[in-house]
């Protein structure tokens, strides 16, 4: 079954984050992608809300920034194909241990055109 796993963070936080310390970060994820080997699909990393531009009421509406104006930003997406809730929630808990200011959201994922960008994923 596909999942969603939405990671939420404070863009001032990340901002902040030195090369050194981003690196690590992206290293201890890394890992947690190796444990779970052929889990992972497609993965992205969102850019600042900043460079973000919004259409809204069915296109007649243009804004610069994210719709929601929270404390934390949806910094990535992790599409992952697991067994059960409980297995995508096991693979959320690993990536919350490489990354522990981050917040994480399971989401089941409900396929709209089969297969479109997954060919070759992992």
């Amino acid at each position: 079954m596909l999942y969603t796993v939405l990671c939420y963070h404070d863009e001032d936080i990340t901002a902040a984050w030195s090369r050194e310390e981003e690196a690590a970060v992206v290293d201890q994820l890394i890992a947690v992608h190796d444990k779970w080997g052929g889990t992972f699909r497609p993965v992205v990393r969102l850019m600042p809300t900043n460079t973000a531009t919004s259409v809204r009421k069915s296109g007649t509406l243009v804004t610069d920034g994210p719709f929601a104006e929270t404390k934390e930003q949806l910094l990535g997406i992790y599409v992952i194909e697991v067994a059960d809730l409980e297995e995508a929630l096991a693979v959320a808990r690993d990536l919350g241990r490489a990354n522990p200011t981050a917040n994480y959201e399971v989401r089941p994922v409900m396929t709209l055109v089969p297969d479109a960008g997954l060919a070759g994923a992992s």
